[in-house]
C-alpha cells in the first residue's frame, strides 16, 4: 500500500487468485478479473468477466438429486495475449524463468500496470509491461497495451491476442461438480481492415453477447479462427533496447442493454469508433476523478489506504452507470463466483453508503427489488402468506436462488440448505427504502414505489405473527436469523427456529415505519394503494397490534438469538481453538465431527448484535420500549458481552458489526474489530474466499463504518443527527457526501470538534444537530463546532 497505489511484487501462484480478485478492473456494467493476458483458466489462475446483471440456469446431477442453479455468467473471455520469440514456446510466468515481475493498481486511474522480465537465456531477457483499463466513461469498452523492450538480443516476436468463447464458470472449487458451461453457438468473425469479433448466447436465458477488438501494432496483423476463440497475430522486430507497441482495444454489448437492437453490431460498432489508447486513458481518467471527487474520503494511514482500495472496488462493481441498469447488489461484486454471483442481503451493509454519494445508483437497487415486488408476493403465497416473501439469494427475476444443498469441504459431503429461512431479506429491502428515502428527500419513490414495497413487507410480518394465549404475545415461527450456523433445534425433524430476536424486533420496526408511511402519504395515493392492494382500516389495526406484541426472548438478563438459545450447550472454544487453530467456519469442524453446531450456543456472525448495527442506541431503546422490554445499557453491554465470546466470525461482516457495535457503546476493543473488517479481504481472512471475489459488503461497510458510525451520523426528519465517536485510533478524518441535493457537504472531524462546509448552491441550509445543540449551516458557509465529551 502506497496511498494510491496497490502493489505486488514477485509472482507466487498460490497467491496469485487473491491478486486476481484483488487487482479486478470494473466500471459498474462489467468487470474482469487481474488474470495475466497470457495465461489460461486452470489451477492457478482464474480469468473471469463478469457482465451486471447477466444470468443463466443449468440443472445438474448431484447426490442423486438433480440441482438447479443459476450462475453470474463468465461471458468470453477479452483478456488472451501471449507472446514468444519466433518458433519458440509461449512464455508464461509458470513455464519460464522470471526476473522480475510485479503488478501495481493505481486506485485514482483505475488502472492496472505489470512489469515482468523474462529470461531468454544467454544474458538475454524481454521486459513486457502492460496497462489495463475497464473504460469508466464508455462502459462497454476495454482496452490493454502491451510494451515490449528486447536486452541483450535482437529477433522476432510472436504476438497473439485472442477472444476465448469456450470459457466456463469454473473458479470455486466446490462448485465444481454443477454444470458450469453456460455459453452456446458461439460464432467467429472479421471485419476489415483490423477488427474481430465473437457472438453467442447464454444456454436457457438466451442472453446474446457480441464482443469484438482491434488491434494496433507496427506490424502486419493476420486474423485466425480456431473454435471458439478468434484473434489475430503480429510478428513484431525487436532491437536491442527500444521498445514495441501492441494496442488491444475491445467492446463488449449483450442483448440486456438498454437502447439495443442486436449486440454483434453495437460491438463492432463501438470498437471502430473508438479511439486510440492514450485519448481513452485520457477519457478513463477524467471519469475517474470525478467519481473521486463526489466520493472524497481523507483517512490518515494504513487504515485510509485499504479504505481507498475498498472504494474502489465499490465503484467498480456499483457505479453511476449501475443507475441504467435492472441489477441487485451481488455480495461478490463482479470479481469472481462465489455465491454464483447472487444478491443476498448485503445492499443493507452498501446502500447506507450511496445514499449519501450516489444516491441515483441506491434508487436503481431499489428498483431491482420493487421489479420483484410481484415475484417476492408470489413466494408469499405459495406458503400461505399475505405480502411479499423476498429471497435469501436472488438473481435474474426475484425467485429464491438458494441452493437446496451445499457442500461441506471437510466432510465431503452434501447437506441440505435451509438457508432460505432467512426470511428478514425483506426486513433489509425495507430498512433501505427508508433509509434512502431520508438521505435523498425523494418523496416520490417513498409514495410510489417505496410505500409498495413497504406495505407488503409488511403485509407479510403481520400474517407471518401468530398470537401465542400462554405468553400473551405474538410470535414468528421456522425461521433463521442472520447467524447462519442456526438452523433447527438440536434433534428437531424439521428446519427452522423460532422467535429470532433480530426478525421480530426488525419486522417490528418494519411494522412501524410502513404505518407511519402510510398514514403520511397524500389522501389520492393513499386511495390508489388501498383500492389496489385491498388495504384497510382493520389491517392497520392488525399491523399496530403485532408491532407493539412481537415475542423477544431474553435468557439470563441478556436478549436470547432465539427462543431456546439459552437452553444450548456451552461450547468448549478454546479446545477447538488449540485442535484447529482456525475455527471460523465451525459449522463445517463439527460436522464433519458428526456433530452438529446447533447443539450449542455458537454464532457465525453477529445476529442479535446486528439490531445495534442498524439502530442508534436510542432508537434501539426505543423499539424495544415499544414491544414493551427494558433494553437499558446494563442489558444491552451484557448482550453485547454474551455474544463476543460465543461468536467464531465466519463472515467478513462480523468483524465489521461487532466494531460499529462497540464503536456506539464507546469501548476499547472496536478498533481491533475494526481492524479485522479493513482487513478481510486484503489478507484473506476468510482462507481462501477472497480469490473468489471481494465480500462488496464488508468492504462497502467499512466505508459507511467512517461516514455514520464513527460519526453517530442519523438522517432523519430532515436533519444531520451526529454524535461522534472519539476513537483514539483515528484522531482526524474527513468525507464529503450529497444530502437532498446538497453535492459536496464536507465534514471533518478532529479531537474536540467537528467542521461542516456547505458549498453554494441555490439549496436551503442543512440543520445539523448535536446531543446537545442544534445549528444551521447555509450554501456557501463553514461551521466549526466545538464538540463535548
Amino acid at each position: 500500500m502506497t496511498g494510491w497505489t496497490w502493489e505486488y511484487h514477485g509472482y507466487d501462484p498460490a497467491e496469485e487468485r487473491l491478486r486476481e480478485s484483488l487487482c479486478t478492473l470494473g466500471n459498474g456494467y462489467f468487470a474482469t478479473r487481474g488474470a495475466l493476458p497470457e495465461c489460461v483458466a486452470d489451477d492457478v489462475h482464474c480469468p473471469g468477466t463478469y457482465v451486471a446483471g447477466c444470468y443463466d440456469r443449468l440443472t445438474t446431477q448431484v447426490a442423486g438429486r438433480r440441482v438447479e442453479n443459476e450462475d453470474l455468467v463468465n461471458v468470453p473471455n477479452w483478456l488472451p495475449l501471449r507472446f514468444r520469440l519466433a518458433g519458440q514456446q509461449w512464455l508464461t510466468p509458470d513455464t519460464a524463468e522470471l526476473l522480475e515481475h510485479g503488478q501495481v493498481l493505481h486506485l485514482a486511474s483505475g488502472l492496472l500496470e505489470r512489469r515482468s522480465r523474462y529470461a531468454l537465456g544467454d544474458g538475454r531477457a524481454l521486459t513486457v509491461r502492460q496497462q489495463r483499463l475497464v473504460h469508466m466513461a464508455d462502459p462497454h469498452l476495454a482496452a490493454l497495451r502491451t510494451e515490449f523492450t528486447a536486452e541483450g538480443f535482437a529477433g522476432d516476436l510472436d504476438v497473439e491476442a485472442a477472444l476465448d468463447g469456450g470459457v466456463t464458470n469454473s473458479g470455486v472449487a466446490r462448485y465444481r461438480d454443477l454444470d458450469g458451461r453456460h455459453l452456446t453457438r458461439v460464432h467467429t468473425g472479421s471485419v476489415e481492415p483490423d477488427t474481430v469479433w465473437l457472438r453467442c448466447r447464454t444456454r436457457t436465458s438466451d442472453i446474446r453477447i457480441g464482443m469484438a477488438f482491434r488491434l494496433t501494432a507496427d506490424g502486419p496483423v493476420t486474423t485466425w479462427h480456431e473454435a471458439p476463440c478468434v484473434g489475430r497475430r503480429v510478428r513484431l522486430r525487436l532491437l536491442p533496447g527500444r521498445t514495441v507497441t501492441v494496442d488491444k482495444t475491445v467492446a463488449l454489448h449483450t442483448s440486456r442493454d438498454p437502447a439495443i437492437s442486436d449486440p454483434l453490431d453495437a460491438a463492432i460498432d463501438r470498437v471502430g469508433a473508438a479511439p486510440v489508447f492514450d485519448e481513452l486513458l485520457d477519457n478513463h481518467l477524467t471519469a475517474w476523478d470525478q467519481l473521486w471527487r463526489r466520493a472524497e474520503l481523507n483517512v490518515p494511514g494504513e487504515a485510509g489506504d485499504i479504505l481507498r482500495l475498498h472504494l474502489f472496488h465499490v465503484l467498480q462493481t456499483l457505479s453511476p452507470h449501475t443507475a441504467d441498469l435492472d441489477v441487485g447488489v451481488p455480495a461478490r461484486g463482479l470479481h469472481g463466483e462465489a455465491y454464483r454471483g447472487h444478491v443476498f442481503w448485503d445492499e443493507l451493509f452498501v446502500l447506507p453508503y450511496l445514499n449519501l454519494h450516489f444516491p441515483e445508483v441506491s434508487r436503481a437497487l431499489l428498483r431491482y427489488r420493487h421489479r420483484r415486488l410481484e415475484r417476492a408476493c408470489a413466494a408469499a403465497r405459495a406458503i400461505g402468506r399475505r405480502g411479499a416473501l423476498y429471497p435469501w439469494q436472488s438473481g435474474s427475476d426475484g425467485r429464491e436462488e438458494t441452493q437446496e444443498l451445499h457442500l461441506n469441504p471437510r466432510s465431503g459431503r452434501w447437506l441440505p440448505d435451509h438457508s432460505r429461512l432467512q426470511r428478514h431479506v425483506g426486513s433489509a429491502v425495507a430498512y433501505n427504502v427508508w433509509q434512502y428515502c431520508e438521505a435523498s428527500g425523494d418523496t416520490e419513490f417513498l409514495h410510489t414505489k417505496g410505500a409498495e414495497m413497504l406495505l407488503q413487507i409488511a403485509r407479510f410480518w403481520a400474517d407471518s405473527a401468530t398470537w401465542d394465549e400462554q405468553l400473551g404475545r405474538h410470535r414468528i415461527r421456522g425461521v433463521m436469523g442472520p447467524d447462519e450456523y442456526h438452523d433447527a433445534y438440536p434433534d428437531a425433524r424439521r428446519p427452522g427456529l423460532d422467535d429470532n430476536a433480530y426478525t421480530n424486533v426488525t419486522a417490528a420496526w418494519v411494522l412501524t415505519r410502513a404505518l407511519e408511511v402510510l398514514r403520511a402519504l397524500p389522501e389520492p395515493r393513499r386511495r390508489e394503494l388501498a383500492e389496489r392492494t385491498g388495504l384497510d382500516d382493520g389491517e392497520l389495526e392488525q399491523w399496530e397490534g403485532v408491532s407493539r406484541t412481537l415475542h423477544v426472548p431474553f435468557h439470563d438478563g441478556v436478549v436470547s438469538q432465539f427462543e431456546g438459545y439459552g437452553d444450548l450447550a456451552e461450547l468448549d472454544w478454546e479446545d477447538y481453538r488449540a485442535r484447529y487453530g482456525d475455527i471460523r467456519r465451525l459449522d463445517r469442524i463439527l460436522e464433519a465431527e458428526g456433530d452438529t453446531v446447533n447443539r450449542y450456543k455458537a454464532s457465525k456472525q453477529a445476529d442479535v448484535l446486528m439490531l445495534g448495527y442498524l439502530f442508534s442506541p436510542y432508537e434501539l431503546q426505543g423499539l424495544f420500549g415499544r414491544l414493551g422490554h427494558r433494553l437499558d445499557d446494563d442489558i444491552w453491554r451484557r448482550t453485547v458481552d454474551h455474544y463476543l465470546l460465543r461468536t467464531s466470525h465466519g463472515s467478513t461482516l462480523s468483524g465489521l458489526v461487532h466494531g460499529w457495535v462497540l464503536a456506539r457503546a464507546r469501548r476499547a476493543e472496536a478498533w481491533a474489530y475494526c481492524q479485522e473488517a479493513l482487513r478481510g479481504d486484503i489478507a484473506d481472512l476468510q482462507g481462501g474466499t477472497t480469490g473468489e471475489g471481494i465480500h462488496l459488503g464488508a468492504m462497502a461497510g467499512t466505508l459507511d463504518l467512517v461516514q455514520r458510525g464513527l460519526t453517530g451520523l442519523e438522517t432523519r426528519a430532515g436533519a444531520l443527527w451526529l454524535d461522534p465517536v472519539p476513537l483514539p485510533e483515528l484522531s482526524a478524518y474527513g468525507f464529503s457526501l450529497r444530502y437532498q441535493g446538497h453535492w459536496g457537504v464536507r465534514l471533518r472531524l478532529e479531537r474536540g470538534g467537528l467542521e461542516v462546509t456547505v458549498p453554494p448552491s441555490d439549496r436551503s441550509p442543512i440543520d445539523i444537530r448535536l446531543p446537545d445543540r442544534a445549528v444551521c449551516v447555509p450554501p456557501g458557509e463553514r461551521c466549526h463546532l466545538v464538540l463535548t465529551d
